[in-house]
């Protein structure tokens, strides 16, 4: 029965949103996982939306009394602006640990397609028995209409859950794949790019759900 209700809750999400989970991976040595304290990381250039990725995150993790520290609160601004090593990344590894970390949510655009939409009237369904005046009449908007091929792209995202754990060899706990489809507003962008991802991990049992008390 939850099952059914999450697999419901997610599709009414994903009906009047345009970011979709195409997959997710969890690392298959691992029932359950509970964060401790987490830095949240947002990869962007855009320091306006990172603070509006991290910040509605961290919300998230500390509605369900998780620690949550953002990038933005750990990372001096001089961080992002030069390339770092391994050996450089590893000491940043530590110091986490050492400041009570077990857990870093990495979050980041991989790449950007374009795709072209047919018109939205056009019909796919039931045009087998149209003779050719049916068929150009349908279509004869080609000719016309500029936006009957419609231009939008599509940016495709990973969002990844490290574990801070020198003692194995696999930190990688959790990996989820998701298309953004032709953003128009920031802020509702991260909103439902936040919800699916709190959503798999949940379903994933790697995140506690949130307390309905507090909404």
């Amino acid at each position: 029965m939850k099952q059914l209700l999450y697999l419901v809750i997610v599709f009414l999400l994903m009906s009047c949103s345009s970011t979709h989970l195409v997959n997710n991976w969890k690392n298959p040595d691992i029932d359950t996982f509970e964060p401790s304290k987490i830095l949240i990381v947002g990869m962007t250039s855009n320091l306006k939306a990172r603070k509006k990725f991290e910040t509605k995150l961290k919300k998230e993790y500390l509605s369900r009394e998780i620690t949550a520290v953002t990038s933005l609160e750990i990372f001096d601004e001089s961080f992002r602006h030069n390339r770092k090593s391994k050996k450089e990344l590893k000491e940043l590894e530590k110091k986490l640990l050492n400041q009570g970390f077990n857990s870093i949510l990495l979050s980041k655009v991989v790449g950007v397609e374009d795709k072209i939409m047919f018109y939205e009237e056009y019909d796919f369904f039931d045009n087998t028995n149209r003779g050719f005046k049916d068929d150009y009449f349908m279509n004869q908007d080609i000719y016309y209409n500029q936006k009957y091929y419609e231009k939008y792209k599509v940016y495709h995202a990973e969002t990844s859950l490290y574990c801070i754990c020198p003692e194995k060899e696999r930190e990688l706990i959790w990996k989820g794949y998701i298309d953004i489809i032709d953003p128009k507003s920031t802020r509702e962008t991260i909103n439902d790019y936040i919800n699916l991802v709190m959503y798999a991990l949940e379903e994933q049992q790697l995140i506690n759900k949130k307390n309905e008390t507090d909404n």
